[in-house]
């Protein structure tokens, strides 16, 4: 049976990051610690390694062997404290690694109470951090029709985005819908299951989960800020579980690897000095051969960029 917390493209993440012994690393995505472990592995005893996570589960499953690692250390928050952060730690601009691995987690979706999951009863929640923020169950308590189909549209990327919203405004009227369930009842109603096909309720889900929680305008803000915190040579790497995150990430590699663009009527040598980033090598897909041990690894995209 293989270990549902192995982190996907482990292997691929860990050579991308190019790790110094003497570095300071940071995991703006700690989960479950796989990808941690194996930086820590290669750290010498002046390496470093800062990890961020706002759910509480998270933080809370690290094991005694990373409690007593001087040179582990974790932040209970988003990753967008980024800078906040390398500033009080005084390491702005000498960060040799940061790596991002997007999404939802395996634990967080096999964790029935939190509601990820279209698979399980459960009540309807979706939120990384429980204690912060309001539940997808009260958002669609208010939501407008418009508001809700919007949300399904752009985060899911559902062409049924207006039916279903229509049908969740019916059934709200009549009682509320609190539980994962009840919203697969009534996605199921307007999306019938194909075989072959994805879960009818995958992008409603989807995209209630990425709203929910602000995911793509987190990692828009975290961005700019890992440009200025590595040192000349340091590596980002992001892996991104759907082209909604691996969209971001493309075009801000792309952007940061260019020159500054002025309009062509201002006559304004091209300034070199204005790229940030080098881009490493293609996308990373995972191998054939972690697809078939893990069923999530199948649309993860890597992507690895240097500071210049």
């Amino acid at each position: 049976m293989h270990d549902k917390h192995k982190p996907v493209l482990l292997d691929e993440t860990i050579k991308a990051l190019n790790i110094q012994p003497d570095g300071f690393y940071i995991d703006g995505t700690f989960g479950r610690g796989g990808h941690s472990r194996e930086i820590i592995k290669r750290l010498s005893s002046k390496g470093r390694l800062l990890a961020f996570d706002k759910d509480p589960d998270a933080v809370m499953s690290i094991g005694s062997d990373l409690i007593q690692d001087d040179r582990f250390e974790i932040i209970k928050g988003s990753f967008t404290m980024l800078m906040k952060c390398a500033k009080q730690y005084k390491v702005a601009g000498k960060i040799s690694g940061v790596l991002f691995d997007f999404g939802v987690s395996s634990p967080q979706l096999s964790d029935i109470k939190r509601g990820f999951s279209f698979k399980y009863d459960a009540p309807l929640d979706m939120r990384m951090n429980p204690t912060e923020g309001e539940s997808v169950a009260n958002w669609l308590k208010k939501a407008s029709e418009s508001e809700i189909s919007d949300v399904i549209y752009e985060f899911g990327e559902e062409r049924a985005s207006r039916k279903i919203a229509k049908a969740i405004i019916t059934v709200r009227n009549q009682t509320p819908i609190e539980s994962t369930t009840q919203l697969v009842e009534i996605i199921s109603k307007i999306k019938p299951s194909r075989k072959q096909d994805i879960h009818p309720a995958t992008k409603t889900f989807q995209a209630f989960r990425i709203f929910i929680n602000n995911e793509l305008e987190e990692i828009r803000q975290v961005l700019p800020q890992v440009t200025d915190i590595l040192c000349k040579g340091g590596r980002l790497a992001a892996i991104s579980f759907h082209s909604l995150e691996d969209r971001i990430v493309k075009r801000f590699m792309r952007s940061q690897s260019k020159p500054e663009e002025h309009p062509i009527e201002i006559p304004i040598e091209e300034d070199q000095s204005s790229i940030k980033l080098k881009i490493i090598g293609k996308k990373i897909r995972p191998t054939n051969k972690e697809i078939s041990e893990n069923r999530r690894a199948r649309s993860a995209l890597l992507r690895i960029a240097e500071r210049m």
